[in-house]
């Protein structure tokens, strides 16, 4: 079903981005791109050389010859930090490159891919399964393991995901996790049903599944996926799929079948565009053969995610609820619940934050539409999230915050508001305040402000608020939610009260209503 943002679109101005700081401190040298899109950033280099961006301008910066970079970005200010593996095929030197026309969202969508965890994203057609096939068959081929519950293995492993060729030891990764070795084992096997070079292992067989099928040889999947040798990946690889690399590769360029690309593949065929891009190479693909469709397959979060549509439209499913998502709508989707997330060909999302079960209670779906003039705040609200590149006061909490602000300005569209300033704070108040049954308050207003209610609106404060409750209870009922959860969202502890409510105020009970609806659309 489709689930439409609560409330009309706000067309007001975004706050002003403030500026932002990266250093490297802490953190393994790799490759590092700057890119940006708005505004100017200055890059320095061990303490020395200082790389001043603008607008549409980037800098690669290669593992070797540095210690120490800063990224320090000016108000108003959208640059996207991408990171690289070791190997990445870039110039050996720091170089600055124009970004050409048309490539901005590419790299855009080239973060989102760095960022997002890649927890079971991608499918493939039965034919790969039907080549990777033996007898006896091995047990769930091309599927994940499954992720490690505790917090410090799951961000080993979600790292791994992203590149299976880190080589860190086990002691190397629990110090990044601020756990300990025999810790980081014990979470790996309690929580996966594996050692955690059992699970390393099988995630990078499935890498080189992924690899493999988007067209690279056995040599590049060998060195992407973290085997020492080619001879190393095809006995590890033989022994799994009872294929060499190369047969498969061979019997997968004969068939006829085609194949979707996961995003981690697709990851890295963009990976080695935009070296070519930065190299000057001159041979990179269009920019528009490069947005592909994508899909994660059924997974669950810990966390609430906030997710937001910046270009095209998407999906999520539920069960067996499938909720649209298009351009410019943001959307929490609730922790605990397995579920499926996709876009269409040349459409873009970005993870906006997370919350905790503790700061948000949310058991299904809740989304806000964002006018095009939030992009640029909402990508630095990304960036801040998922990067070291964010404000100096930066805190997780800020999204919280901004959505419940955005939802209450959206609310406010729905019924008549007053402006008279202490009328209109009244009713923010309210409004900020709707899901909390307040059957019985009082609510001490001055008479002044229940006077500019009556004159503005036409309705007592009172009369107000139930048209406003009412209101906004008819926009969730549309979107689709259930009445017994549009009538906790409006404040109402008990269902039969709000269906009176809403029956008095509409003419029809909040399910006749929706109904009503349904048919019309």
């Amino acid at each position: 079903m489709a689930l439409s943002p609560l409330f009309p679109a706000d067309a007001s101005d975004a706050p002003p981005i403030p500026a932002a700081r990266s250093d490297s401190t802490g953190h393994p040298r790799r490759p590092l791109l700057i890119w940006v899109r708005t505004g100017t950033a200055h890059v320095r280099i061990d303490g020395d050389a200082v790389f001043r961006l603008t607008a549409g301008q980037g800098t690669w910066i290669p593992a070797a010859g540095w210690n120490h970079r800063a990224i320090i970005t000016e108000p108003g200010t959208v640059a996207f930090p991408l990171w690289f593996q070791a190997g990445a095929d870039g110039p050996p030197e720091t170089t600055r490159f124009e970004v050409p026309d048309g490539w901005q969202d590419w790299l855009i969508q080239h973060f989102n891919l760095q960022v997002t965890p890649l927890s079971g994203h991608g499918y493939f057609q039965d034919a790969i399964t039907d080549l990777l096939r033996r007898r006896p068959p091995t047990p769930a081929p091309l599927t994940l393991p499954e992720m490690p519950r505790a917090t410090g293995a799951r961000a080993v492993a979600e790292q791994l995901l992203r590149d299976p060729a880190i080589d860190l030891t086990v002691e190397q990764w629990a110090t990044r996790a601020l756990s300990s070795p025999r810790t980081l084992r014990r979470d790996f096997l309690a929580g996966t049903g594996l050692t955690f070079e059992q699970w390393r292992l099988r995630n990078r067989l499935i890498a080189a599944v992924e690899f493999l099928a988007a067209g690279f040889d056995a040599d590049q999947v060998a060195a992407r996926v973290g085997f020492a040798s080619r001879n190393g990946f095809t006995r590890a690889f033989k022994q799994q799929y009872g294929l060499t690399p190369y047969d498969f590769g061979r019997k997968l360029a004969a068939s006829s079948a085609r194949v979707d690309l996961t995003p981690r593949a697709t990851l890295a065929r963009q990976t080695d565009e935009l070296m070519r891009m930065v190299r000057g190479d001159g041979s990179f693909a269009a920019a528009s053969d490069l947005l592909p469709a994508a899909r994660t397959s059924p997974h669950t979060n810990d966390m609430h995610v906030l997710s937001w549509m910046y270009r095209g439209s998407g999906y999520l499913d539920i069960g067996e609820s499938r909720y649209e998502r298009h351009r410019g709508v943001a959307t929490w989707i609730p922790a605990g619940l397995k579920h499926i997330t996709g876009l269409r060909e040349n459409s873009i999302s970005l993870p906006l934050g997370s919350a905790g079960t503790d700061d948000l209670q949310l058991t299904e779906p809740l989304q806000v539409q964002f006018s095009p003039a939030w992009d640029d705040y909402l990508m630095h609200c990304a960036i801040s999230a998922r990067s070291g590149l964010h404000p100096d006061d930066y805190d997780p909490r800020h999204i919280l915050d901004l959505f419940a602000e955005q939802v209450v300005t959206q609310r406010a569209l729905s019924v008549p508001m007053p402006t008279d300033p202490r009328a209109r704070a009244a009713a923010m108040d309210y409004l900020r305040h709707i899901d909390v049954s307040r059957e019985s308050a009082a609510f001490d207003v001055p008479a002044e402000v229940h006077r500019a209610f009556r004159d503005e609106t036409g309705m007592a404060f009172a009369r107000w608020r139930y048209a406003a409750r009412m209101r906004i209870a008819r926009d969730l009922l549309v979107g689709g939610a259930q009445p017994s959860t549009v009538a906790r969202r409006v404040g109402y502890a008990h269902l039969p009260t709000f269906s009176t409510a809403f029956s008095r105020f509409h003419g029809l009970s909040p399910r006749d209503y929706q109904e009503r609806e349904t048919e019309k659309s």
